[in-house]
Formats: structure tokens, sequence, C-alpha cells
């Protein structure tokens, strides 16, 4: 299957879903620059999907990422939690400028939201998308979406295993998904994970 067919099928899957096109729909309000809706909104969704789930996985809540190198707030997220909550207030959001994360994660400094993924613990999380002005979909990736479909959970070595471990383990994706396969587990063992 090419790339474009795996972005047509998850775009696809993301208009049938009524829940997270109005979460779209109230993100795109917040105008914030490289914004997008990541991580569990999508991983969720796909490998629900390609479970068979249906009802689709509750999601525990919404990552909106976005990257403002200018904002002086510090609570600047709160903020549009609230304002989100207001719009849609049966989701849980979690809002965070990506340009700041570096310093937490102890990082170079992310140049883009692309980027600021690209050091996220497992790769099939680094995937966002936003609802553009025209109505169409604009999906980003740090590592391309094919693996996502592939139905696996890839460690990213710029982060600490035990933080990949523990986020598979934690978050009992291979339960919950049976179907998941590690990949790209260093030498070539589950290092603890169950």
């Amino acid at each position: 299957m090419s790339s474009n067919c795996y972005l047509d099928r998850l775009k696809h899957l993301i208009t049938s879903d009524s829940l997270r096109m109005q979460a779209l729909r109230c993100v795109r309000t917040l105008n914030l620059p490289q914004c997008y809706i990541a991580a569990g909104f999508i991983r969720n969704l796909v490998w629900d999907d390609l479970h068979g789930y249906n009802p689709r996985t509750l999601l525990n809540d919404v990552d909106v990422i976005y990257f403002d190198p200018k904002e002086r707030s510090t609570n600047q997220n709160t903020v549009y939690e609230n304002a989100l909550t207001e719009m849609c207030p049966s989701i849980v959001w979690q809002v965070r400028n990506q340009a700041k994360l570096h310093t937490r994660n102890q990082d170079r400094a992310y140049t883009s939201v692309v980027d600021a993924m690209s050091f996220w613990p497992e790769k099939e999380t680094a995937i966002a998308v936003r609802l553009l002005a025209n109505g169409s979909l604009d999906v980003i990736s740090s590592f391309g979406i094919k693996r996502l479909f592939d139905l696996t959970i890839s460690y990213n070595n710029k982060r600490k295993f035990s933080e990949f471990a523990q986020r598979v383990d934690g978050k009992n994706w291979l339960v919950h998904w049976p179907k998941l396969k590690l990949h790209q587990i260093e030498n070539n063992d589950n290092n603890g994970l169950k």
C-alpha cells in the first residue's frame, strides 16, 4: 500500500468519527501557530480500527500541541484548556506549547512541532492532525504513518529506553491491542517489558 493510501485511510477514519471532528473544530478556533491534535487521538483510532473495535477506545485526554517561541506566559496552556473545555466539556484537554518543552525534557531547543514530536518515546505517537479553514485535514508526522498501520510500537532512541518501557507497560497497549508488536527494541530483547 502506498503512503498516500495510508494517509487517505487515516483521513477517512478521522472524518468518520464525530467526536474527533468536533475536537478538531474546537482546536481550530484557537488559531494557534502550528496547532494540531496528536498522540492517542490518532494512534488509538488506527489501532482500534485494525482490531475491529467498535465502539472506539475512550480517550483519557486529547493532546493539543502548538509551537509559539514568542509566548511568555507560563500558564497560557491553562487558558487554552479552559477555553476548549468551555466549547467541548466532554473532552479532557491537554494543551502544550512544544517550543517550551525542550527545557523540561533536557533536549536541545525544538524548531517546530514536527521536530518536537521526533523526540517522543515511541515513533507511532508522533503523528498530528489539524482541520484547515477549507475543511480539509492536514496530517504531519516525524516518522511517517505507515508504521502505525503496521501495528508496531517502535522505540525512539532520542529518549531513555526505560521511559519507553514504562509507557508501554503502564498504558497496557499490548493487552488492549493484542495484535501490536514491539519493533526495534534495543539488544533484540524486551528489557523488562511485559
